[in-house]
């Protein structure tokens, strides 16, 4: 099997956009922000688990989870939080190991695995590879109240719930620094693909 090199970072520090960049360059990305909403998609064993925990007005009129509510109940109480990481980690580990067995036979050296909480969750030893994506604390603070609507003091408190990135830096691999303009980022993660072709071998 190919290696599965870890991709991480903060909250709106621009993981994403790293993980498109790789992907146009021929590498296959699992990505466990997708597999939290595949793992509690209505008539999944992993929704039922969460109504049974913290009741039906956790959906929307549809049937479907409505995420911003539980992310409000949630967020605020670290019981509930690690009742609901309880249900979904497990679902999710699960099915990324599935995404990445289902690409074993890929032509790319390397694979990646997006997630935000890796490090948080003692996953970084866990690959061949850890990539951490960061930015300066002024241009997350300003790209998190852009991208969520949110005030400056709820941003604030987001990025304060986290892992500080700094503790985050201290176990990369690699550092991706997406403070700067978008041909900055692309320069270095051009560079960090070199890095990873040559270090595991072959070409994507």
């Amino acid at each position: 099997m190919r290696p599965v090199v870890g991709l991480t970072g903060g909250i709106a520090c621009g993981k994403s956009t790293v993980a498109a960049q790789l992907a146009e360059l021929g590498v296959p990305i699992v990505d466990a922000d997708a597999l939290a909403r595949e793992v509690v998609a209505p008539g999944t064993p992993g929704l039922a688990a969460i109504v049974e925990r913290f009741g039906s007005d956790v959906l929307l009129a549809d049937g479907a989870l409505d995420r911003k509510k539980l992310g409000e109940r949630v967020f605020s109480d670290p019981d509930a939080r690690r009742a609901l990481n309880a249900i979904t980690h497990p679902r999710i580990a699960a099915a990324g190991l599935e995404k990445l067995r289902a690409l074993a036979e890929h032509p790319a050296p390397y694979r990646v695995y997006e997630a935000a909480l890796l490090v948080e969750n003692g996953m970084a030893k866990a690959f061949a590879a850890l990539v951490v994506v960061t930015v300066d604390e002024a241009t997350q603070l300003a790209r998190l109240m852009a991208r969520d609507g949110s005030t400056e003091s709820e941003a604030r408190a987001r990025i304060a719930s986290q892992l500080p990135l700094a503790k985050k830096i201290e176990v990369a691999d690699h550092v991706i620094d997406n403070s700067g303009a978008p041909e900055a980022t692309r320069a270095q993660v051009r560079a960090l693909h070199d890095a990873l072709v040559a270090r595991f071998g072959g070409g994507a």
